[in-house]
């Protein structure tokens, strides 16, 4: 695909088509990484390893304080 820059106030932008967002499962809200290798842009999404800790935080701290009262309740 071929794709031409667009002008977007005193910057450049590149349009991305909704098929391929779609496939990288990219939206608006989607935080990007534009990085180089001298010869190529490259887009990737950012992987939020920050909120995944946050979230094994949480079960473990949950874990500790109502562990118990959590099995007794399943079963």
């Amino acid at each position: 695909m071929v794709k031409k820059l667009t002008s977007h106030g005193n910057s450049a932008a590149l349009i991305i088509d909704k098929p391929i967002l779609e496939l990288l499962k990219i939206n608006l809200d989607t935080l990007l990484e534009i990085a180089t290798d001298g010869k190529s842009l490259i887009v990737s999404p950012v992987s939020d390893t920050n909120r995944e800790q946050a979230v094994q935080k949480a079960l473990s701290k949950m874990n500790a304080r109502h562990g118990n009262t959590l099995k007794k309740l399943a079963g």
